[in-house]
């Protein structure tokens, strides 16, 4: 009987398991659901970059140009379109490593990378003065780019920004691709019940994470290579970099969800301290990406500073 009991539990393992088995997405297949009206796609450095640029009289405006953070994609910035694109020509891009772009030919997702990554895609649209935000990686990314070309940007928005030495324990999702073993299997075994997970902690308010929202986030991870991707971005080594933030000398606006679980509240104050005279607003109603969670209220701040 025991023998049978045991035989059982380890059937029903193998079940569990293999039910959470996930193909690859083709690349055309999730582009079809989830590239909007405005998408464009350009061939940077041989990598199919997708993008949208937006706005009224967008030649004859200022330009400001979105990152998202780890696992996200240009879509994180919905809730900001309509009000920034009626002032603003707005760009936004897909990463290398994630949403519709997908993964880099040389797997070299180190910040430094990114950095050329946002001057070839720069160059690629012919723009260079502009206003940079961005979210969690994204904000590191922009800080960093930033702070190699400071001629260049205009005002600079950290939102729950990256790139300072890590304070709490590290998301779920990277502590898993990054150990050994489990990186190989994250590859393909890609429950949907942990991205409803992640997403939940990176709100304040659960309520706000609907199907949709997290089905969108599902697929864009089962695209083909995103999940290798994900594994090679968890293992480059963190970077302390910190340091270069003295570099930056345009008007920086710090916006932070005082319930981030990813990257507490306490790293505002750390960047706050490291750049020169930044205007810091904490929400109280809010966890890691504000923009998404509240759209409004983060963009009447950060229009009221682009200003």
């Amino acid at each position: 009987m025991k023998k049978k009991i045991a035989l059982g539990i380890f059937v029903a393992l193998i079940v569990a398991v293999g039910l959470q088995v996930r193909f690859d997405i083709p690349a055309a297949e999730v582009e079809a659901k989830y590239k909007l009206p405005d998408s464009k796609f350009i061939d940077v450095k041989g990598l199919r970059v997708h993008y949208t640029d937006t706005g009224k009289d967008k030649e004859k405006r200022e330009t400001i140009v979105l990152i998202h953070g780890t696992a996200a994609s240009l879509h994180t910035w919905e809730g900001w379109m309509p009000g920034l694109k009626k002032s603003f020509r707005v760009i936004r891009m897909d990463l290398p490593a994630f949403g519709l772009t997908g993964p880099a030919p040389d797997r070299n997702y180190s910040i430094e990378n990114y950095v050329k990554f946002l001057e070839d895609f720069f160059a690629a649209l012919g723009i260079k003065q502009i206003n940079l935000a961005g979210n969690s990686l994204g904000g590191h990314i922009a800080w960093r780019y930033t702070a190699a070309h400071p001629d260049d940007i205009s005002k600079l928005i950290l939102i729950d920004s990256a790139g300072l030495p890590r304070m709490g324990e590290i998301p779920l999702p990277i502590r898993l691709a990054r150990k050994a073993g489990l990186s190989t299997v994250a590859k393909y075994i890609s429950p949907r019940f942990l991205v409803k997970r992640s997403l939940k902690e990176v709100y304040f308010d659960a309520t706000k994470v609907n199907d949709a929202l997290i089905d969108r986030y599902f697929t864009m991870t089962l695209r083909e290579g995103n999940r290798q991707a994900f594994v090679d971005r968890a293992m480059q080594l963190a970077e302390d970099d910190g340091k270069l933030l003295r570099k930056i000398g345009s008007p920086t606006l710090i916006l932070w969800g005082r319930h981030d679980r990813w990257i507490p509240v306490e790293q505002a104050e750390n960047f706050r301290k490291k750049l020169l005279l930044p205007q810091v607003k904490i929400y109280e109603n809010a966890g890691h990406i504000p923009h998404e969670e509240i759209p409004a209220e983060s963009l009447e701040d950060a229009l009221k500073f682009l200003r």
